[in-house]
């Protein structure tokens, strides 16, 4: 085989729970991780003449080792000592350092693509371990579906599916520093810590309102002072009907969860209206199938 193309799907967090930090910097959280059919094209071609290029629609992506997705083809070509060597092309969509793990993703597709290009063998969790030396969300990236994070989110549990729903998207033109976000975090004392258990019970349950009814992000009491239009995107999706909506990761993107997809349409149209985000998508829950 000498060309495969890959969907690369993007996530958000249904509920993320900070529980303290470490002596070396990193933190311990417990997130409820869940993967949506928003994705980047992964196309990789095998080629003959040694090395890597990358390519992607953006012109502002690196096309070298600053790119996450050339890092994960150099660490297998490294490790494997492979022969020849393959052109990466990109085509994004997921919005970029928007919380939603574009680039992680782009990551496990190029491990998966590399996998299945060399015919390397590697198990889906051989590859989790080759990702988690690039990210600590590539494991959860390889893996996807619905599932819990733990430790510094590199431990993983698959969980029941995430029942079937529309689901919002919408990017607002900033920036946020996951870094500066969690300094500004562990100045202050957490007071409401998302309910994960019961969003684990309402995911066994099958049940779609307790689900939505327990998400929460402890991250929005450091994002949202900094930057008022997430709370006002997200107050705009909950007037149209979301079950709940919230901010995913570090943000500043913000989803929510509709039972009525013309419920989130109308909300897509006020956000776009009201000039509070440009980048705004209606998308699914992605269920991953288990072996």
């Amino acid at each position: 085989m000498w060309q495969t193309d890959l969907k690369a799907l993007a996530k958000i967090n249904l509920g993320l729970d900070v529980l303290g930090k470490r002596e070396n910097g990193y933190h311990d959280v417990r997130m409820v991780m869940q993967s949506i059919y928003l994705y980047d094209n992964v196309r990789m071609e095998r080629t003959e003449e040694p090395g890597i290029s990358l390519t992607s629609n953006l012109y502002y992506l690196p096309q070298d080792a600053g790119n996450i997705a050339y890092r994960a083809a150099q660490l297998l070509m490294e490790e494997f000592e492979l022969q020849g060597g393959v052109r990466i092309t990109l085509d994004k969509h997921i919005p970029v350092a928007a919380g939603m793990a574009g680039g992680s993703s782009n990551a496990a597709a190029v491990l998966f693509g590399m996998n299945r290009l060399f015919a390397l063998g590697l198990t889906q969790q051989e590859l989790m371990e080759q990702g988690v030396k690039l990210g600590a969300d590539v494991p959860y990236c390889v893996m996807r579906g619905t599932v819990l994070a733990e430790g510094i989110g590199e431990k993983l549990t698959a969980l029941p599916p995430m029942p079937k729903c529309t689901v919002l998207i919408a990017k607002p033109p900033i920036s946020v520093s996951t870094k500066v976000v969690y300094e500004a975090l562990d100045t202050k004392k957490i007071v409401h810590h998302p309910d994960i258990d019961g969003m684990i019970r309402g995911l066994e349950e099958g049940n779609l309102v307790r689900v939505a009814a327990c998400m929460g992000n402890v991250l929005e009491e450091v994002t949202i002072p900094l930057y008022p239009v997430i709370e006002e995107i997200r107050q705009e999706m909950l007037r149209a009907g979301a079950l709940n909506a919230m901010m995913s990761g570090s943000g500043p993107t913000v989803f929510g969860l509709f039972e009525n997809k013309l419920a989130a349409k109308s909300a897509q149209k006020q956000i776009r209206e009201k000039a509070l985000a440009r980048q705004v998508y209606i998308t699914n829950i992605h269920s991953a199938r288990r072996n």
